[in-house]
C-alpha cells in the first residue's frame, strides 16, 4: 500500500472503531443493566438493541448516494453530529421509550456506507481487501476492547454513562475526519450516476446483501441470549469480560492469517468456510448450554468466523460496484446489514423470551444454513455498468 492509502485506510479504521467500540459496549451489558428496571422486558431490550440498525438500514442509501453527489467528507460530518446527539439523549434518560428514542438517533448517523464508499475512492482494486481488512480489523479491535472493558465501565460510568462516552466518540471521530482522513481527488459532480435499480438486480451484490443481512442479525441475537447464557453456567456478570477477552481475541487471532494472507484474496473459499464456522459455533454454543468451557469455546470459533466474514463483504461489495455508484451500492450494503440488526435484535428479544436460548440459536442456525446454500452459488465479480 502507499503511504497515502496507509493513512486513509487507517484513519477511517479509527473513525469505525470510535464509533463502533461505543455501539459494542452496549451489548454485553444491556440487557443484565435493564432487568428488573421499571418498565423493561426482554422484548424492549431487543427493540432497544436492534432499533439502532432500523434507522440506520433506513437512512444508508440516502447518506451514500448524497456523498456520491455532494462528498463524503460533509455527509461524514453530519451523520457523526447526528449520532453524537442520540448517545446523549440515550445518556439522559432510564425509562424504555426514552433510551429506545437515544438509539434510533445514534442510528439515524448513517455513515458507514460513506467510510466504506471512501475506502474504495482512496484505494486502488489491488490494495482494497487489505484495506477493507484494515477497517474490518478495527472492528474486530472495537469487539475485543468494548466486550472485555464493558464490565468495568459499566460498573464504573453505567449504562447511561456509556452512551455519553458514544457521544464524546463521536466527537474525536469528527476530528479524524477534518484533520487525518486525505480528500478524495475530483469533483463529485463530475462523476457519472449508477441507478438504484441496477445495484438491486446485480446477482452478485444481491447475494453479498443476503449475507451481510444474516450475519448481522444473528450477531443481534445471539448477544440477546448469550450474557444470560453466561451467567447460567457460572459466571456471573462482573466475570464476563475474560469470556469476551478470551473469545473475541482468540476468534480475531484465528482470522487474521486467512484474511491478510493469500487464501484472502480467494473470496469464495474464504467466505463459504466463515460461514460454515459460524454455522458450527452456533451449533456449538447451543450443546453447551450450562457448560462455560464449551460457550467459551464456542464464542471463540463464532468470533473468527464473524471476522472473517466483516473483513471480506465490504471488500467484495466496493470491488463489484462501479466507481460511479460505490456509494449507493455500499448505502444498499449497509441499509441491509443494519436491517439484519435490527430484525435480529427484535426477533431475538420476542424468542428469547418466548422460547429461551435454544429457541434463538436454533432460528440462527437455519438462517446461516440458508446462508451457506446463497453462497455456493457465488461467482466471480464483475463490476456492474
Amino acid at each position: 500500500m502507499s503511504p497515502r492509502e496507509l493513512r486513509a485506510s487507517l484513519s477511517l479504521a479509527a473513525i469505525f472503531g470510535l464509533r463502533l467500540f461505543g455501539m459494542f459496549v452496549i451489548l454485553p451489558v444491556f440487557a443484565l443493566w435493564a432487568e428488573g428496571r421499571p418498565g423493561w422486558n426482554l422484548t424492549l431490550v431487543g427493540i432497544a438493541l436492534g432499533v439502532y440498525g432500523l434507522t440506520q438500514a433506513i437512512l444508508q442509501i440516502p447518506f451514500g448516494y448524497w456523498s456520491d453527489r455532494s462528498g463524503r467528507k460533509p455527509v461524514l460530518y453530519i451523520g457523526l453530529a447526528i449520532m453524537a446527539c442520540g448517545s446523549f439523549v440515550g445518556a439522559g434518560f432510564e425509562s424504555p421509550w426514552m433510551v429506545i428514542l437515544g438509539r434510533m438517533l445514534q442510528g439515524a448517523g448513517a455513515v458507514s456506507a460513506v467510510a466504506i464508499a471512501m475506502a474504495g475512492d482512496l484505494t486502488r482494486d489491488s490494495q482494497r481487501t487489505k484495506a477493507m481488512a484494515i477497517i474490518g480489523s478495527s472492528i474486530g479491535a472495537a469487539f475485543a476492547l468494548s466486550f472485555v472493558l464493558a464490565p468495568f465501565l459499566e460498573h464504573a460510568i453505567g449504562v447511561r454513562g456509556l452512551f455519553a462516552m458514544t457521544g464524546v466518540f463521536c466527537i474525536l471521530a469528527m476530528g479524524v475526519v477534518a484533520w487525518v482522513v486525505p480528500d478524495v481527488e475530483g469533483k463529485p459532480a463530475e462523476r457519472q450516476h449508477t441507478k438504484l435499480g441496477a445495484v438491486l438486480r446485480d446477482a452478485e451484490l444481491v447475494r453479498i446483501n443476503i449475507g451481510i443481512f444474516i450475519l448481522r442479525m444473528v450477531l443481534m441475537a445471539v448477544f440477546v441470549v448469550v450474557p444470560m447464557g453466561l451467567v447460567a453456567a457460572g459466571a456471573p456478570a462482573k466475570d464476563h469480560w475474560w469470556v469476551y477477552l478470551v473469545s473475541v481475541g482468540g476468534g480475531f487471532l484465528l482470522m487474521l492469517p486467512v484474511v491478510m494472507g493469500q487464501l484472502g484474496q480467494r473470496d469464495r473459499p474464504v467466505v463459504i468456510g466463515a460461514i460454515a464456522t459460524l454455522g458450527i459455533s452456533i451449533a456449538a454454543l447451543a450443546a453447551s448450554e450450562g457448560h462455560l468451557a464449551g460457550l467459551v469455546v464456542a464464542l471463540v470459533i463464532f468470533f473468527a468466523g464473524f471476522n472473517a466474514l466483516e473483513a471480506k463483504l465490504p471488500a467484495m461489495v466496493s470491488r463489484a460496484a462501479p466507481a460511479s455508484a460505490r456509494g449507493l451500492a455500499t448505502g444498499v450494503f449497509s441499509s441491509i446489514q443494519f436491517l439484519g440488526m435490527f430484525a435480529g435484535g427484535s426477533l431475538g428479544g420476542l424468542l428469547a423470551q418466548r422460547g429461551g436460548m435454544l429457541v434463538v440459536l436454533g432460528a440462527c442456525f437455519a438462517a446461516v444454513a440458508l446462508w451457506l446454500l446463497v453462497a455456493s452459488r457465488m461467482g466471480n465479480f464483475v463490476p456492474i455498468k
